[in-house]
């Protein structure tokens, strides 16, 4: 099935990441998306931060589950005391 042309001009006046709280990952060492670049989105979309030191590869969440399943955790609880 085709995408509806009207998806792509549609206006949008509140972006979720600009009205609703996000959590951002950083991978310090990944070496695919640099890491600067994700701090930078993070910022932008105002995301509470979470820096895994050390981690590398873009699948932090296979070399790193704990602290993955932490912000996880972090981001339902907060959901769920909305």
């Amino acid at each position: 099935m085709l995408t509806a042309a009207g998806v792509f001009t549609a206006p949008v006046t509140d972006p979720a990441w600009k009205v609703k709280p996000s959590w951002a990952l950083v991978a310090d060492a990944d070496e695919i998306i640099n890491p600067d670049l994700e701090r930078f989105y993070a910022a932008r979309a105002h995301s509470h931060l979470v820096e895994v030191k050390g981690a590398s590869r873009h699948s932090v969440y296979e070399t790193r589950p704990k602290e993955v399943a932490a912000l996880i955790e972090e981001a339902a609880q907060h959901a769920q005391d909305q």
